[in-house]
């Protein structure tokens, strides 16, 4: 037995405000896991889901990538991944009634968090065109839908198909194949919002855009610089890895313009030394940098390097490295030469001892890993601060040997094995090459569209049909009002989900929404019980298959769909046997292990009790498929955000009850935030300066180059020890803000996490008047 649903108090009517913890886990996440987990799923549910989530031979959690360690703790999961767990696994389910009970016009006046704990997706439903109301449908008649409309299209680029990082290999591998059949390579994936910075910058500086350590090199390390995250909340596995790195002797530096409870120090839960109290500390310099300013940190911290070398030849950089595995030193020792210290401390905030003491740890550490994450990829310049963190390891060697080299930390759990499996538009022809000799005919060779293109092709009514596999595009995306103004304007939206989001009720003339099975379900498909694979953020495949029976006899899985829709969309265009790949999830992997590098002998080695770990050149011989064959050192122009004065610039973060757009509470334990959502974290200082008090409230506007006038009305003013000139905001409510044109250079992902602001006062919000309009 699970929760019942209960009224859903969805304002931040009793929003409070305390100080922010200093610590992260320990009883308090043990005293929120249990009761959160019994709530949902009740105690039979609980046990076999928690008792085999991130096991060998259970599944794997959907709450983030981290990689799971060589040896199984009893509770190898985290208190986020038994939120997410709870919320996927639920036996709650969304009755047929309430279809007709509610309007999409009263849903939209809905919070996610609301839409959320409605309960599961138990039947396909369809949105007419002439209506307000879903209705439910047949599978078939969902699927003769879709075909209709996309083969009604002038031209196959009239679609976009999305993907979420949820979507397990084979899933993703047969989506991939069946779009491309289609005819277009409009593959937008979470990534794009997220990695793609990672993945440009890495591809161009050593070849390989993933991950170049294994989870044992944490506590193989010296020095460990955490970068723009925060693992407490968003990878809460990851503070086992920093607390064993720090007893087996490294050093770690978090450099973030929040102070982050996760970046400071840990109480691990599974430990009686945790449970009492006691504390690991974390970080042994946290630098307090300002928002956009890594950039210049990193040219700052390799020109001490270099400096130091020149003061000592021969004892500080790897010549040997340099000169036999890298190509660009010289002119990249020739830029930073010019950099100037005012234009360093102008952008990061920092001291120049600060600095300094960076860079001496660096020097005097043989084995450094610098990981990151969104706090470093969505801003303008996030591609070529990410090549610096390359430059920075590449001057002392610091890649391809244990414990070190960069290590990007990914959030989806197969985010990264789906870009693996071709969810990307611009997938290498290589790639294409394969899968065109696999299946025997012409694939679209052209780039297609991501998640920002996508956008802006609905937007001009150049996409007529949105399909996505999982995730949250409308309410994910920057430019709230944009986004949903796009997706209204397509003839079909389809959504394959496990529970309601944004995206159902921000649809186009028609829609319908696909239930599908969960992560932690039993697959059943031509009378035996099937498994999937992920990859996770270190390069690892391994299987996942889930302990519990389907939430209802009518919902399908993510293999089933996609064969079904293949079936009904492209009849016999092409001789791929769809159903037969249905029933036999080994089939799918056979291709798999002939179109994609790795995966030979997929069936055999995915057996395996750990599975196996993809061949990365960089982490394996210090191989670089680069364009030159070599690591790149890279020049990068420092180019530093000009606020006008009296603004501020402001970053969007996710609460620790939140995984991506799902909200599991309207809380934030860690930053003292509890019952609301609406808030702005500004400095005590920028506070006093702007003439606002703590508690105050103010709308909140967005200055861009466009002119246009993007507001956040009445957010909560919370005062909180972030950088000066620095705010920050939870997302996605702050999307809003976010142009849809303000995107990273290169990779075109929004630049989320640096937004000039300015602040008007408001008064506070009529929650009273709120609740009247959602009646």
């Amino acid at each position: 037995m699970g929760r019942k649903k209960d009224p859903v108090e969805d304002s931040d009517v009793d929003l409070s405000v305390g100080p922010p913890k200093r610590s992260a886990a320990g009883l308090p996440s043990l005293s929120e896991t249990l009761p959160h987990a019994m709530a949902y799923m009740g105690p039979s549910r609980a046990w076999k889901t928690l008792s085999a989530v991130n096991q060998k031979d259970g599944f794997d959690c959907m709450s983030c990538a981290w990689p799971d360690p060589p040896e199984r703790k009893a509770a190898e999961f985290c208190e986020n991944g038994a939120k997410a767990i709870g919320w996927e696994a639920e036996p709650l389910r969304i009755p047929t009634a309430f279809w007709a009970e509610n309007t999409l016009a009263s849903l939209g006046q809905r919070s996610e968090f609301w839409l959320g704990q409605q309960g599961r997706l138990v039947e396909p439903v369809y949105k007419a065109a002439d209506s307000d109301h879903y209705v439910p449908i047949g599978w078939d008649d969902a699927f003769g839908i879709i075909a209709r409309e996309l083969n009604a299209l002038e031209t196959p680029d009239q679609a976009t198909f999305y993907t979420s990082g949820r979507t397990s290999n084979e899933a993703a591998f047969l989506y991939q194949l069946f779009v491309r059949a289609f005819g277009t390579n409009n593959l937008p994936d979470c990534s794009n919002m997220c990695h793609e910075s990672t993945g440009v910058a890495m591809g161009e500086t050593i070849g390989v855009g993933k991950s170049a350590i294994s989870y044992t090199d944490f506590a193989k390390a010296e020095l460990i610089i955490i970068m723009g995250q925060n693992p407490g909340t968003c990878h809460p596995r990851m503070l086992t890895a920093l607390e064993e790195a720090k007893i087996a002797g490294a050093q770690i530096v978090a450099v973030n313009p929040l102070p982050e409870a996760g970046l400071i120090n840990f109480r691990n839960p599974q430990t009686p030394r945790g449970l009492v109290g006691r504390e690991t500390d974390l970080a042994d310099q946290f630098l307090h940098i300002r928002i956009a300013g890594d950039m210049a940190l990193l040219q700052a911290v390799s020109k001490r390097v270099l400096d130091a070398e020149r003061a000592a030849p021969g004892s500080v950089l790897d010549r040997a490295f340099i000169d036999g595995h890298c190509q660009g030193f010289v002119g990249f020792a020739a830029h930073l030469a010019s950099l100037k210290e005012r234009d360093v401390f102008e952008a990061t905030g920092l001291s120049g001892g600060e600095i300094d003491e960076l860079a001496q740890r660096y020097i005097h550490a043989d084995r450094v890993i610098i990981t990151w994450a969104m706090g470093l990829t969505q801003h303008k310049k996030a591609v070529p601060t990410i090549k610096e963190i390359i430059n920075l390891l590449l001057l002392r060697g610091n890649i391809g040997k244990p414990g070190a080299g960069p290590s990007p930390i990914r959030g989806h759990s197969n985010v990264q094995g789906d870009r693996t499996m071709g969810i990307w538009e611009k997938m290498p022809a290589r790639f294409l090459d394969a899968l065109q000799q696999e299946f025997c005919f012409d694939l679209p060779r052209s780039p297609g569209l991501d998640a920002v293109d996508s956008i802006r092709g609905m937007r001009d009514g150049r996409i007529k049909v949105l399909l996505a596999l999982g995730g949250n595009l409308v309410h994910a995306i920057s430019d709230t009002a944009v986004a949903e103004g796009a997706v209204r304007g397509t003839r079909l939206s389809v959504q394959i989900s496990t529970k309601l989001n944004r995206s159902h009720v921000v649809v186009g003339e028609q829609a319908l929404i696909l239930p599908t099975l969960g992560r932690t379900e039993i697959d059943r498909q031509g009378g035996a019980e099937q498994f999937v694979t992920v990859e996770d953020t270190v390069c690892a495949v391994h299987r996942s298959a889930g302990p519990l029976e389907p939430i209802a006899p009518g919902v399908l899985s993510e293999v089933a769909i996609v064969t079904r829709l293949a079936q009904a969309v492209l009849g016999n265009r092409v001789t791929v046997d769809w159903a037969g790949l249905r029933s036999d999830y080994n089939g799918i992997r056979e291709h798999i292990s002939r179109v994609v590098p790795g995966f030979e002998d997929f069936n055999t080695r995915i057996r395996e009790k750990d599975g196996f770990v993809l061949p990365h050149g960089p982490r394996d011989s210090r191989t670089f498929p680069t364009a030159t064959g070599k690591a790149m050192f890279t020049i990068n122009e420092l180019e530093t955000i000009q606020v006008p004065a009296g603004r501020l610039l402001l970053q969007t973060v996710r609460s620790h009850d939140q995984f991506n757009t799902t909200t599991y509470s309207m809380n934030d334990r860690y930053r003292g935030i509890k019952k609301g959502r609406m808030v702005l974290l500004v400095n005590p200082l920028d506070l006093e300066e702007l003439g606002y008090e703590d508690g105050g409230y103010v709308d909140v506007h967005s200055e861009a180059d466009d002119g246009v006038d993007r507001v956040l009305p009445q957010l909560r003013l919370v005062s909180y020890p972030t950088a000066k000139g620095c705010a920050a905001s939870y997302y996605p409510e702050a999307n809003v803000l976010v142009p849809l044109d303000s995107t990273a250079e290169e990779s075109n992902t929004p630049a989320s996490k640096s937004v000039i602001i300015r602040l008007e006062p408001a008064a506070a919000p009529d929650f009273e008047a709120a609740a009247g309009r959602r009646q």
